[in-house]
């Protein structure tokens, strides 16, 4: 029987940590996961990865040094990095410092959790390097080829997959009304207080109209507990100064987006990636043109989805439906339908270096995740593979590279600085629980800072 091979998630957020683990579940089916947790302002609370749903065998909170530390120390097959652009790079840099010639060393995949749709070429350039750069979609991965080949670094990473969370059963329609609206929000879109507001007064209001359905405020995070995008305003802070309050079929809801959508009629959002999760099993989804359709919404992405719409459309009846065409350039589709495989592409295409792989084409049972899969059992196979190679160095970004490994306590060449690495071995264990409480004290304050001291300074500016 072979062995299981040893996969590491690295991740910072609530839902990259989703992201990281289900793509690591997609990619090596049958293995060991060790999940560990970076240390920022976003690490999730027990409340919010219980939520997910997503468990690994071990889970640790530590530092991108003493994450370095951990993969020179223990053996890992495949490092899944669930980051921000700048940390990825970070664990590249140091993970060339630790492997500077070929060597056994683990398999580095990265991508995104959603939709991209800003900082395209800062974000793609931060995650060169990996030895598999994912792509959600078709449309994805020829953007991500286009700008690695246009400053002439090696794209053969870019890799087609899908979102790993896509999945669920199909929507069964209950006659011709919706009966669950379910309203999914996001931290950060829309941020001002004013349009947050009125987004909310919009959903109370559609409740109140259609007293035969059920409107859910899907939250993605209590007060004090922070996600991938900082959240000033939250909903439920503001869901208490809507006039006359939520109507009895109104309420706000917290929980797995899969069972949410179980139960759900209509999806309602500005750009959330549950809006792909939803049309995926054809359940009616409305991207809200209310605010407009602007860049900084992140609802132009769904320009030509069909399914762009604004609540007074919503409350005259209108369910909208995914245009096919559109759904299957962004790697949305039914389950078991054929979708194209990583197009374009050579076959056995990869990192410089490594094993040339027999690729499967888009017959290949539907399956997103069979390139990916056959590109890294070909590294896994390989005796030696390359050190990771990317395109940020200190010839190329010589006044930019070194900022970002400095926020990750590493040198400019990789190295982690001294001290960085804590070491915890032969410490007390009260002495390791009181660095805890200290450090998700600091947390809280930080969150009570972003949440309550920030907007009302932002006010007081404006008088």
């Amino acid at each position: 029987m072979p062995e299981r091979k040893r996969v590491a998630v690295l991740a910072d957020s609530d839902t990259r940590w989703k992201w990281g683990a289900l793509t690591a579940r997609r990619l090596v089916p049958d293995h060991e996961l060790t999940g560990y947790l970076l240390r920022g302002r976003a690490t999730p609370t027990a409340r919010q990865l219980g939520e997910v749903g997503v468990r690994a065998d071990r889970l640790a909170e530590v530092t991108c040094a003493e994450f370095l530390t951990e993969i020179e120390r223990e053996r890992h097959d495949v490092v899944v990095l669930a980051l921000v652009g700048g940390a990825v790079q970070a664990v590249l840099h140091g993970a060339r410092a630790l492997w500077p010639a070929p060597a056994r060393r683990p398999v580095f995949v990265t991508g995104y959790v959603g939709v991209v749709y800003e900082k395209l070429a800062d974000g793609l350039l931060l995650r060169h390097g990996a030895d598999l750069v994912l792509a959600n979609s078709r449309h994805d991965a020829e953007r991500f080829r286009a700008v690695y080949e246009g400053v002439g670094a090696d794209a053969g990473a870019v890799t087609e997959t899908a979102l790993p969370f896509l999945g669920g059963a199909p929507y069964e329609p209950a006659g011709s009304r919706a009966h669950t609206v379910v309203f999914a929000v996001q931290p950060s879109v829309p941020d001002s207080r004013a349009d947050r507001a009125y987004l909310l007064e919009r959903a109370a209001g559609h409740a109140r109209k259609h007293p035969d359905r059920e409107v859910l405020i899907k939250l993605r995070s209590k007060p004090g507990e922070h996600t991938t995008h900082l959240e000033e305003q939250p909903y439920q802070r503001l869901a208490e100064k809507v006039p006359g309050g939520l109507p009895a079929n109104c309420r706000l809801v917290y929980g797995n987006m899969g069972e949410v959508l179980d139960g759900t009629d209509l999806l309602v959002t500005v750009s959330s990636t549950a809006a792909l999760e939803s049309l995926h099993r054809s359940i009616p989804t409305a991207i809200l043109t209310d605010l407009g359709i602007r860049e900084a919404l992140g609802n132009h992405h769904f320009l030509g989805s069909g399914c762009l719409a604004s609540w007074d459309q919503l409350d005259s009846g209108l369910l909208p439906e995914g245009d096919p065409v559109w759904l299957a350039a962004q790697g949305v589709t039914t389950p078991g339908a054929p979708r194209p495989a990583d197009a374009g592409r050579p076959a056995g295409t990869g990192p410089v270096g490594a094993p040339a792989v027999a690729l499967p084409g888009a017959a290949a049972g539907g399956d997103a995740y069979a390139v990916a899969r056959a590109k890294a059992a070909g590294l896994l196979a390989a005796t030696r593979l390359p050190p990771p190679a990317p395109y940020y160095t200190l010839t190329t970004a010589p006044g930019y590279l070194p900022g970002i490994l400095a926020r990750h306590r590493l040198a400019p060449d990789g190295r982690p600085l001294p001290g960085a690495a804590r070491q915890e071995a032969g410490e007390s264990r009260l002495r390791r629980r009181l660095r805890a409480h200290l450090r998700e004290a600091a947390r809280g304050a930080y969150r009570h800072g972003v949440q309550r001291v920030a907007p009302v300074i932002r006010r007081l500016g404006e008088l």
